[in-house]
């Protein structure tokens, strides 16, 4: 059995080192996962650049300490189970599990006690939330807290779903990011709502068609959006957005705003779009997206996770054209089966193996992420030595 576990870590902003941990044991709860791909998130990049407060104004609002091992989009199989687990363990949707099953693990792990817990909200509302790859760091035994390492321990109470067969690993990554779309579905909810929310054939626009926008991008148009339209600097981001099912591109290198609001207008009769989706991880574009809504539209704010700093908006705007602005703080628990099983139901109608685009081993993690980074990339992984030694 491996005795050490290589594990790339940030130990400061802007500085990441290779380390080698002990190899834990599963105790009589937890569970290990040997680590197949990780995603570098939004989160990661942030992380590494130093912005390193998240959920600012909640109970949780927390400014992470280093050392820590990144990467919470983990896909692997499962190497032990802890003893008490054995047999008996399933996913949220009911499915066994057992050791070498093939598992995407759920980002986050919430406290089950405190009021939000007790009282039925999302996980994100939890007062005492802990995070792979974020507030769990790797400072204490048993370390490994985060996917880019080999091997990653799984506390008692975290989430563990079963990839169906048909769904590879490289597509399984991308569950937690399309599980980020639930902002989509609460929009799509409030349709019930006479004209309110997404409805059948509606404009959504995304501002930044990364991993999360172009996510996106593929959700709405398979919740029955008509319009879609792609917003992004990268000229290679913004064609695999139309090929993921965006009917309009628009580079803001190649635009500037007043071009890009008449191209929205254009697009919807003069009114706007219904829907606006900001992934773009940067504040100065809200102030725009707020501009591109129609009276009565919809914002979605999923894009600035981290505390990306201020920006300035004109509360005016959102009284005269009755805007309704939702933030979505993280993904839905009870996303992830589903988004499995959406992705290998419609595998062939997108070319979802297309999503990653860059593969690189733990060893390399520093020179991935600062790749990923860049606008020549769309999902960038860490991954395990067979996906090298395979080819």
């Amino acid at each position: 059995m491996k005795q050490t576990v290589k594990a790339a870590v940030i130990i400061a902003p802007g500085r990441m080192e290779l380390r080698n941990y002990p190899m834990p044991d599963a105790g009589p709860e937890a569970v290990v996962v040997r680590r197949e791909l990780c995603g570098i998130c939004g989160t990661d990049k942030h992380t590494y650049m130093g912005y390193t407060v998240q959920y600012a104004g909640t109970d949780h609002e927390r400014s992470l300490s280093f050392p820590l091992i990144p990467g919470h989009e983990i896909v692997g199989t499962i190497e032990s189970i802890g003893k008490r687990s054995r047999g008996g363990m399933i996913d949220l949707s009911g499915k066994p599990l057992e050791v070498g099953s093939r598992v995407v693990v759920g980002a986050n792990l919430a406290c089950g006690t405190c009021y939000y817990c007790r009282n039925g909200f999302d996980y994100y509302y939890c007062a005492n939330l802990e995070d792979y790859g974020n507030s769990l760091g790797s400072a204490n035994p048993p370390h490994l807290f985060g996917g880019f390492a080999e091997y990653v321990y799984i506390l008692p109470g975290s989430y563990l779903f079963q990839v169906p067969d048909n769904v590879p690993p490289e597509v399984a990554v991308l569950t937690e990011l399309m599980a980020v779309t639930t902002g989509l579905d609460k929009a799509k909810q409030f349709s019930a709502v006479h004209t309110e929310g997404l409805r059948f054939g509606d404009t959504v626009v995304v501002q930044g068609v990364g991993p999360l926008g172009l996510c996106h991008v593929i959700k709405a148009r398979m919740l029955g959006a008509g319009a879609i339209i792609a917003i992004d600097r990268s000229p290679y981001r913004l064609r695999l957005a139309l090929e993921m099912g965006a009917d309009l591109a628009l580079n803001v290198k190649e635009t500037d705003s007043k071009q890009r609001l008449d191209a929205v207008r254009q697009m919807t009769g003069g009114r706007g779009a219904d829907v606006v989706v900001e992934c773009a991880g940067v504040a100065d574009v809200i102030p725009e997206g707020l501009d591109l809504l129609r009276s009565g539209g919809f914002y979605i704010e999923s894009g600035n996770f981290s505390d990306m700093g201020n920006v300035t908006i004109k509360p005016h705007l959102i009284c005269s054209k009755n805007i309704r602005i939702i933030g979505i703080g993280g993904e839905a628990i009870t996303a992830y089966a589903p988004s499995l099983e959406m992705m290998g139901r419609y595998m062939k109608s997108y070319p979802l193996r297309k999503f990653v685009t860059h593969y690189y081993p733990v060893e390399k993690a520093e020179e991935a992420i600062k790749f990923s980074m860049t606008d020549e990339c769309m999902k960038v992984v860490i991954a395990a030595e067979e996906f090298f030694t395979a080819t």
